[in-house]
């Protein structure tokens, strides 16, 4: 079935009788061509593009619980592709320009918003650097802009200007960043890989990862072994234990990211606001809530919840940016289980192990990533060699030092 406005207007007049499922729930076959452990963005894309790129139809998606469970729903919604060093800048803007195609490619509305993303300068020093970046956002071909203090006010006129530790000196704005809905990414890309013929399997957790002689020969599921030549790690959070059952160890360690949305409200906010001294970003859902969050909770857990002292540095942070804000009521939070690595960028290799794949360490950039990480994993996995956007993502630069340290603050998962 295609979707169209006809078609919605057409079973809104006959009673919505003729909508069919967007994928199947097949049972799992002995063996596969590939598997790929996780069904969150980044493995539902790989399995898309693997199909539509690639022409390989026999893949199965493993997830132990429901598609698009894990990160992929929880997290800020934010897309944007103003990196600056070489390596992930070009990776990222990659991923901007499958993002400006994505609802016409998979046929589904995934509510990509390109309302621009500003972010805020409180210092000679942060202006600087926020130049720098903005000019190596342009070399590289996509769109920055600095804003004056002038222009910022005729824009947010709600953000405290003058408060007393961290005025506000002015900001880089990308007008082609924006927000998605987050997990209607995730169906878009399961209806079309479900359409190409890749099985999707919910509820099949695996238990183990079969390894012989250095070749691995297939995974142990709670439905059964399966067989496969390739199969893919790409399970975000749970990257370090899966990785164990081939017995890897990998340079990820797993944190909590809380996220916080208010009551709906009245439009106020048409862009993506990103406060630079106090690591607090917020847009409004197209739902009217005030969607936002910090920094990590800076220990690491598996428990897809926070504690109360990162609420309150949120709060915090919030309220010294934009003090209106008190008086909206938080409806809810969440944790997203970030897989950290000690340079904050991520991994998209072959592993020692022939024939098994490792895509993880994706930090705070997992969810603007989804559709390059696909690409270009689903690109590795069929063809052996790593896409040239995504070459320098090496599973061994921890061990030869060439790491991509985006934020200058060396190899500390505490300090990025």
């Amino acid at each position: 079935m295609r979707y169209s406005g006809l078609k919605v207007i057409t079973e809104g007049l006959f009673g919505n009788k003729g909508w069919t499922r967007a994928w199947r729930d097949p049972a799992p076959k002995a063996e596969y061509d590939a598997i790929i452990i996780g069904g969150g963005g980044h493995g539902l894309a790989t399995a898309y593009y693997l199909a539509k790129n690639h022409g390989l139809t026999n893949i199965a998606v493993l997830e132990k619980g429901y598609l698009g469970s894990g990160n992929i729903g929880r997290n800020t919604t934010i897309v944007r592709a103003n990196y600056f060093i070489p390596g992930n800048s070009e990776f990222y803007s990659h991923s901007l320009k499958l993002w400006e195609g994505l609802e016409t490619e998979l046929n589904y509305n995934v509510m990509h918003s390109q309302r621009g993303q500003v972010v805020l300068f409180h210092s000679d020093g942060q202006r600087d650097q926020q130049i720098r970046r903005a000019n190596a956002i342009v070399n590289q071909g996509d769109d920055a802009e600095i804003m004056s203090v002038e222009q910022l006010r005729a824009e947010f006129p709600y953000l405290d200007y003058e408060q007393t530790r961290f005025p506000i000196y002015g900001g880089m704005m990308q007008r082609r960043a924006g927000t998605a809905r987050h997990d209607a990414v995730a169906w878009g890309y399961a209806r079309g890989a479900d359409q190409r013929g890749v099985d999707l399997i919910q509820n099949c957790e695996v238990t183990g990862i079969d390894v012989e002689n250095g070749v691995v020969r297939g995974v142990q599921t709670t439905r059964g072994p399966i067989r496969a030549k390739k199969v893919a790690m790409i399970a975000a959070g749970r990257s370090g234990q899966v990785a164990a059952m081939a017995g890897m160890r990998i340079p990820v360690e797993s944190h909590i990211m809380q996220a916080f949305v208010t009551e709906g409200l009245k439009p106020v906010m048409d862009a993506v606001i990103s406060y630079g001294m106090g690591h607090f970003y917020i847009s409004q859902s197209d739902k009217g809530g005030l969607v936002f969050g910090g920094d990590i909770d800076m220990y690491a857990s598996y428990a897809a919840r926070g504690n109360l002292p990162m609420v309150e540095h949120v709060m915090e942070a919030g309220m010294t940016l934009m003090p209106m804000i008190g008086r909206a009521k938080v409806l809810r939070s969440w944790g997203g289980i970030m897989d950290m690595t000690p340079d904050g960028s991520p991994i998209i290799d072959k592993t020692p192990i022939e024939g098994l794949f490792i895509d993880a360490g994706w930090n705070y950039g997992g969810f603007k990533a989804v559709p390059a990480s696909g690409w270009c994993m689903a690109h590795l996995m069929a063809t052996g060699q790593s896409h040239e956007v995504a070459r320098r993502f090496r599973l061994d630069r921890f061990r030869t030092g060439h790491l991509l340290d985006e934020e200058g603050t060396g190899s500390q998962h505490n300090l990025h």
